[in-house]
């Protein structure tokens, strides 16, 4: 049977993710990379960031146009997300948390709740955090213990949770909260908090290994008093709905691991060319080269899995089925994240010492990259959804 060279699209990204991806790299390289090292060292919150993609409608891609979004599609997401973290991984958040802390009231939210939150986060006027996990409940989510009381046509919520991206900058907060304790898992609902609403409060930001852009902080929630209809989706759905989003959005951590990999291989592809030592660049060593092909090859295999699972995201936003996406999240999450660490650690070794230093990007690219294999669920706990959910 004859084909031509279109009938072979099915493994690339088509001509407007290419288009997408130009243009996100050309914005994180003029107006972003610049404070890159800064961000880092000073650990404040890259506003030219934010700024340059509010600018740019690439803070919140994956809000649908209904909400006055530019309903970018999962592999779109990805890419954003992979082109901002090739320069700075703190920044890489905006895009990511935003849509962490949404998709819970994309996936479950009455239409009021949509159109409430959903369009001032597509308008850059709010972002989105999300608070699963607490003190004591870590990889061990059901265990939480912040409750949520009914009182008439209100819920007042105390707790405290910890590990909160971008906590203290958000203005809405997606809480999962215990309604019912007897039930465990099945005894937790989701709401929105805003920042304003009486009684929350943050802790000090946490000293971090990296990502120190973006500030981590602990949640408050003292008495804290909300409409009823703030709930999303019905009571004792929180937990589901906190399960189903971790499926779609494990693949922008893989996305951030891919970035931060990607500019760690590049940096490293043009020192070598130019270091040169016993008379010839390093680059012509069939050492250094073998350790460039790894990286290359880990990266690469790192893009095509959590392409494939994006474009499963996609497929099962739309209707078609569960397409083993437990799956593929976590498998892309937890492979793009150990490749990551691994490349980015080889990237400072062909650096030398230098690589050791605060004057060349890769040390920061690889404290940054450590996250990737802890956050939106630990690489042990990937290991365990893959193997209950083998395809």
């Amino acid at each position: 049977m004859a084909s031509s060279v279109n009938d072979f699209d099915l493994y690339r990204p088509s001509e407007e993710h290419d288009m997408l991806r130009d243009a996100v790299r050309s914005l994180a390289e003029a107006k972003i990379a610049p404070y890159a090292a800064e961000v880092d060292e000073e650990a404040r919150f890259p506003q030219e960031a934010l700024d340059a993609l509010v600018a740019n409608d690439l803070h919140a891609v994956h809000v649908p146009e209904s909400y006055g979004g530019s309903g970018a599609d999962a592999l779109a997401t990805v890419i954003v997300i992979e082109e901002v973290a090739r320069v700075c991984a703190s920044s890489s958040l905006i895009p990511a948390v935003n849509k962490l802390g949404s998709l819970p009231v994309i996936l479950s939210g009455s239409e009021e709740l949509k159109k409430k939150y959903l369009a001032p986060l597509a308008k850059g006027d709010a972002m989105f955090s999300y608070c699963l996990s607490e003190p004591d409940a870590g990889s061990d989510a059901a265990g939480m213990k912040t409750k949520a009381v009914r009182d008439g046509d209100f819920y007042v919520l105390n707790g405290v949770k910890r590990w909160i991206t971008n906590a203290g900058v958000s203005e809405y907060y997606t809480v999962m909260a215990v309604t019912d304790p007897e039930k465990r898992s099945k005894g937790i609902s989701a709401f929105v908090v805003e920042k304003s609403d009486p009684g929350v409060s943050f802790g000090a930001p946490e000293k971090k290994l990296g990502i120190k852009g973006s500030p981590t902080r602990e949640v408050y929630l003292d008495n804290v008093r909300i409409p009823a209809d703030r709930m999303i989706g019905a009571e004792g759905t929180g937990f589901a709905t906190a399960m189903k989003t971790l499926d779609h959005t494990r693949i922008t951590i893989a996305a951030q691991a891919l970035g931060i990999a990607q500019g760690a291989l590049d940096y490293a592809k043009g020192y070598v060319q130019e270091r040169k030592q016993f008379g010839k660049p390093i680059g012509d060593f069939q050492g250094v080269q073998f350790m460039l092909a790894d990286m290359a090859m880990k990266l690469e295999a790192a893009r095509q899995l959590t392409y494939a699972a994006a474009a499963r995201s996609e497929r099962v936003a739309l209707g078609g089925g569960k397409e083993d996406l437990t799956f593929f999240g976590a498998a892309a999450k937890c492979y793009a994240s150990d490749a990551a660490m691994e490349i980015t650690t080889d990237a400072v070794q062909l650096l030398g010492g230098y690589g050791y230093t605060r004057d060349y990007p890769l040390e920061r690219m690889m404290r940054d990259a450590k996250i990737t294999q802890i956050y939106e669920g630990t690489n042990q706990v990937q290991r365990i959804v893959m193997a209950r959910n083998l395809p």
